[in-house]
């Protein structure tokens, strides 16, 4: 087992060892390069469970942003075992059924490390983390990556993005998500980017972190970004506001300028990818586009406005022969390339589903209410326990025999959802994206 991940982490700290790494801002500890190397290795050395047991095994962990996360991980490079990081809001059997789906070779439960029985060793050279991604079939599905793989991800985005080790990245997504992952836990292994860990997501929270620990540059996601735009709070050092994880809505990057005198910029990536797309000047991010093709990335249109995406940080179905070669894949995107390679995404494909025996586009329907006045999200989806009945939510103050009223002027009524829920926001997931199936109970119930 290779230790590519492990070996630049070493050469982080022979280079940034006593600069600080990291800062938990809800207890304001702080810990160096060197010193948070020593706590990786103390962790290990803990575990009661010798090296060698670990080396090639996966190990699954759900823990939150924070000091405890990183030792974690390092500790797991050092044994060259393969880490599994889920969300830390999963409950513990959800957690332990996934380790053993995926045939793991440990669980860590919170406090100890729990062998699992029918485990697999991964013995492609360099597989150093897998990624747990439900994509478009709501259905856990493992994605295998190498260190080379994750190495390039990191440096394409940093060095699109200008993201250097005088920077301090303000960690509020996720460690363990792909967009965390690119953006903050792997720039700090491999390029020295230090981290503040968020104290809370409220927009006063951020605020007190800001003035406490002046972060210059901040990935969040789009529920983030129009809570503090519509807030009162100041964030007088951040440099660099990106933003990923859904779609985001141009009135918000439009508050967001008007309110702090900086633009956002739209990220564009996915599990299977890493990072795709960057607005470096946030223009783009204005009209609701997405930017261009990272450095290191090439985009290539196909028919039916699919994206072909080819880069070294690509998912590819069997990393023990990759040998260095680039990945590519298809996005299941509908996407648009504009003048001089930029991108508009304009919605999910495969989404046409049969209503009262007649075809329809979900897309169309989502179009139409982005249309309305006041309208901010919209998300549109079937269900039912007969029949399929269309049925929507959007975010907006609006009453839904209103907004009714409108479509019926332009669409004919079956294209009209039969059930719609107006929300003052949508839910989010611990990973800051739409909460889906909330809104599906929360539509049709159940």
């Amino acid at each position: 087992m290779s230790h590519g991940l492990h070996d630049a982490w070493l050469r982080t700290v022979a280079r940034r060892g006593r600069g600080r790494a990291m800062v938990q801002a809800a207890d304001g500890r702080e810990v160096t390069f060197a010193e948070l190397d020593a706590l990786a290795t103390s962790w290990l050395n803990r575990l009661g469970t010798a090296p060698r047991e670990l080396r090639g095994r996966g190990v699954v962990f759900a823990v939150p942003n924070g000091l405890r996360w990183l030792e974690i991980f390092l500790g797991l490079l050092k044994a060259g075992a393969v880490a599994v990081p889920m969300d830390s809001a999963e409950p513990p059997l959800a957690q332990r059924r996934l380790a053993e789906s995926l045939r793991a070779g440990f669980w860590w439960s919170g406090d100890r490390l729990i062998p699992l029985a029918g485990a697999r060793r991964y013995r492609g050279a360099e597989i150093s983390l897998v990624k747990v991604t439900s994509g478009t079939t709501g259905q856990p599905r493992p994605l295998v990556f190498t260190a080379p793989q994750l190495l390039a991800d990191a440096r394409q985005i940093a060095s699109t993005m200008g993201i250097r080790a005088r920077d301090l990245n303000y960690a509020l997504i996720p460690f363990g998500h792909s967009y965390g992952l690119g953006n903050l836990a792997l720039p700090l292994i491999v390029q020295g980017v230090p981290v503040v860990c968020a104290s809370a997501a409220l927009p006063a929270a951020i605020e007190a972190d800001f003035v406490r620990w002046r972060p210059t540059v901040f990935p969040g996601v789009p529920p983030v970004w129009r809570a503090l735009a519509g807030s009162e709070v100041r964030l007088d050092s951040l440099r660099l506001a990106i933003s990923a994880g859904a779609p985001l809505p141009p009135e918000v990057a439009r508050d967001f300028a008007a309110r702090f005198g900086r633009r956002l910029h739209s990220f564009y990536g996915s599990s299977e990818t890493g990072g795709i797309s960057y607005d470096a000047s946030g223009a783009m991010t204005l009209a609701g586009g997405v930017g261009r093709a990272l450095r290191g990335v090439k985009l290539t249109p196909l028919g039916g406005q699919r994206l072909q995406v080819r880069s070294a940080a690509v998912f590819t179905r069997d990393n023990s022969k990759r040998a260095g070669r680039q990945g590519c894949w298809v996005m299941p995107d509908r996407v648009r390339i504009e003048a001089k390679g930029a991108l508009t995404l304009l919605g999910r494909r495969g989404r046409t589903v049969k209503v009262g025996g007649r075809r329809l586009d979900l897309g169309e329907v989502e179009a139409a209410l982005k249309r309305l006045a006041g309208v901010r999200d919209v998300w549109v989806g079937v269900g039912g326990r007969g029949e399929p009945v269309l049925g929507a939510a959007v975010a907006a103050e609006r009453v839904p025999a209103e907004l009714r009223a409108e479509l019926l002027t332009g669409h004919a009524a079956w294209k009209i959802p039969r059930k719609l829920v107006a929300l003052a926001a949508f839910p989010v997931t611990a990973r800051g994206k739409t909460d889906t199936r909330a809104l599906q109970a929360m539509v049709f119930g159940g």
